[in-house]
């Protein structure tokens, strides 16, 4: 029998993460480099997975099947296709450098209250983490999936409410009703979405018998398996509510920026680098490929919905004094150009999509861990509390500009690519909703060049005039993102490449073709 290499590639910091916490208390030190080594050895992996991958392949590749649960149909399950191997290895690219960012994240602290923060808990919730999304981009067995999409909520629930932004660190009280109101928050909005889709994971089993994604697609396809339409949308319906929740689309948005506004810098880049991610690819992988005539019919609203969070969350951001609520915001437009792609379908859309989750993720990562270590040595999330920092730290201040020009997509840098195709792909289909898409750039270019002037320019203000520039670990997890971000503005092929198999695909799965060029009308 070949070697489980998905099972290991999620296994491996599921052990992690126990290890980890089982460290004794006094060797903090040893709990760090051990989830640091776990996650590097995750990574080669992922690495191996990309490598034995071929796009031209089956769909999915490097299957395992084992019976589970057999009076019930549910199966162990695992399989790639090319969008699962691209999220797959951006999860495990990603976590080294959020360990690193974190490194002293979850320290001891002596306030008021002699308050203890847990090392060890933190990085083994992070490795925790990373387990459960890694199965979740590899599941096609639809209750296995379910099983680690909502238990990602858990670990996630205690990053987000156990360990806090340092900004806060003087009023102890106060940080810890927030921190707590918004990992509560986080969590009921998710819990919310996985029950009603809970509630559509028995429905599909109770019309299909078996809960294995190829055997109901195949089914589908040709023809041994029907469904009533109206049953067939409010499966849909179940399954989209829950991805959109994590996704997140407007108006079902309203945690994330709280979520992120109070998690320390790299537990944020952990939600929407990395968590929020299989809200989208789920779109992808199981409402297209599950329910296709329910995809098309609720694509019009679904588009209207995916507009709105693209210039809802770009206003909002523009408006913000958060350094971290901005990303936030910028976050849900970026989302909404992601899942404006997805129901465009087009090729081109589809594919930009795709590649917009990986740009978005490393482009999040860059900006959101630099403005971290910004944070960290001021002591301040508000923008009125900064400026002239370019004079004083000069590679932070550049290197956050960088990380500011990818989230507004300025060609050259990897977002433009993917937000190009996304618009391309939708404006073949839907020009109206394309031209209005267009106006989130304007925003995006406000939003961040505004942020770096308050930030970055202008006198030096007396309280960052001793402000240190990046460390060597810094610099270790910036520069790699910085490089991605350049090297794929240049020559994404190597990603397209992968996922444009799984994208003629899931094309088939719902009968679309792209729409023919007007050259009569051109001429």
């Amino acid at each position: 029998m070949s070697f489980p290499l998905l099972t290991a590639t999620a296994v491996l910091p599921a052990i992690g993460a126990i290890a980890t916490a089982a460290v004794p208390a006094a060797r903090r030190t040893a709990a760090k480099w051990l989830a640091l080594l776990v996650s590097i050895a995750t990574l080669a992996l992922a690495i191996a997975v990309l490598v034995r991958f071929d796009p031209d392949g089956d769909r999915y590749q490097l299957t395992e099947s084992h019976a589970w649960i057999a009076d019930f149909g549910v199966r162990y399950e695992l399989g790639v296709d090319g969008i699962g191997v691209a999220l797959l290895a951006l999860t495990a690219l990603l976590i080294p450098f959020i360990i690193l960012a974190g490194w002293h994240d979850a320290d001891p602290l002596e306030t008021g209250n002699k308050r203890w923060r847990p090392t060890q808990g933190f990085f083994a919730l992070i490795l925790a983490v990373e387990a459960m999304v890694i199965i979740s981009f590899e599941a096609t067995d639809v209750f296995l999936f379910y099983i680690f999409f909502e238990a990602m909520l858990i670990p996630m629930y205690f990053l987000i409410g156990g360990f806090g932004d340092r900004a806060h660190a003087g009023s102890d009280e106060n940080a810890a009703a927030q921190r707590s109101y918004a990992a509560v928050k986080f969590l009921l909005y998710n819990l919310v979405g996985g029950l009603i889709m809970l509630a559509a994971v028995i429905g599909l089993y109770v019309v299909a018998g078996n809960f294995s994604l190829q055997e109901i697609a195949e089914a589908r396809a040709n023809g041994s398996l029907h469904m009533a339409t109206n049953t067939e949308r409010w499966l849909f319906l179940g399954f989209f509510f829950a991805f959109a929740v994590k996704a997140p689309l407007w108006p079902l948005h309203t945690w994330l920026p709280n979520a992120m506004g109070e998690a320390t810098a790299p537990v944020a880049v952990l939600i929407t680098a990395v968590v929020d991610k299989v809200g989208t690819f789920a779109m992808l992988r199981f409402c297209l490929q599950l329910f296709p005539e329910a995809s098309k019919w609720a694509t019009p609203a679904i588009l209207v919905l995916a507009v709105i969070s693209i210039i809802y969350g770009a206003l909002l951001a523009v408006g913000q004094r958060d350094i971290k609520r901005l990303v936030a915001y910028a976050s849900i437009s970026h989302f909404g150009f992601i899942i404006m792609g997805i129901f465009a379908m087009t090729s081109q859309g589809q594919s930009g999509a795709t590649l917009y989750m990986v740009n978005h993720g490393i482009s999040t990562a860059a900006l959101m861990l630099v403005a971290g270590f910004l944070i960290s040595r001021r002591g301040s999330r508000l923008i009125a509390d900064y400026g002239g920092v370019q004079k004083v730290a000069p590679v932070l201040a550049g290197t956050f500009l960088i990380g500011g020009l990818a989230t507004l997509s300025l060609p050259g840098l990897a977002p433009f690519v993917s937000e190009f195709l996304v618009l391309v792909g939708t404006f073949a289909r839907y020009p109206v909703i394309g031209i209005i898409a267009t106006f989130g750039i304007v925003l995006a270019a406000l939003y961040t060049l505004v942020l770096y002037q308050r930030t970055m320019t202008g006198p030096v203000k007396p309280e960052v005039s001793a402000m240190p520039d990046l460390r060597v670990r810094e610099l270790v997890v910036v520069a790699p993102l910085v490089v991605l971000l350049i090297f794929l503005g240049v020559y994404p092929k190597p990603v397209t490449d992968i996922v444009n198999p799984a994208v003629k695909s899931t094309m088939s799965d719902v009968h679309k073709k792209d729409p023919k060029p007007e050259v009569e009308a051109a001429k």
